[in-house]
């Protein structure tokens, strides 16, 4: 067993590092590029649904009541005649980055801390590279990647979209499970 604050280093490492590789993949690559596609007719949609003052959160168009509502004529007509469609409403005015950024680094830093906490109960000190890679590297893994193909399997999320996130996880994973690795008490 490794206490966790002797993997401090490797915590707060790891996180510089997959917030760093995960600047250079999200706007220096283009391998994001094509996740979101522009609706057809951008204004008009744009100018159409702007007096509806829709406010920031998660939708879904038709959507129905209850169970029992789903199964009605009506919604099923709805449903049937379109457009059928989720979607997240974000606030409108300035376009800062700077809270999703802020709020990316700590989720960087749960995860490289639920990783070492998982490691560290398994694994002691002077424990082998290879073996502290391939646990922090699994953890790290389901904490990047696992939890996003809800969205393919219940939201219509794009499969495409969803397997690049998850390479983006599995480099995330490495680039944790190799700081552990060079960083773990001997």
């Amino acid at each position: 067993m490794t206490e966790i604050i002797a993997l401090w280093l490797p915590i707060l490492l790891s996180a510089v590092i997959v917030f760093a590789a995960s600047s250079i993949i999200h706007m220096a690559l283009p391998w994001h590029k094509s996740d979101y596609r522009r609706v057809p007719e951008e204004d008009k949609f744009m100018d159409a649904v702007r007096p509806l003052a829709i406010p920031p959160g998660d939708y879904m168009v038709p959507r129905a009541g209850s169970m029992a509502a789903m199964k009605s004529p009506e919604f099923m007509e709805k449903w049937k005649k379109g457009p059928v469609a989720i979607m997240t409403v974000l606030p409108s005015g300035e376009m800062g980055m700077g809270k999703s950024l802020v709020l990316w680094f700590i989720f960087s830093l749960l995860v490289s801390f639920f990783s070492a906490y998982v490691a560290g109960r398994h694994l002691p000190a002077g424990t082998h590279y290879l073996k502290i890679f391939q646990m922090v590297g699994a953890t790290a893994f389901m904490g990047y990647a696992m939890g996003l193909w809800q969205t393919s399997i219940w939201y219509g999320r794009s499969w495409a979209t969803t397997l690049k996130s998850t390479i983006d996880g599995l480099i995330y994973a490495m680039l944790t499970a190799g700081t552990f690795g060079w960083l773990w008490p001997k």
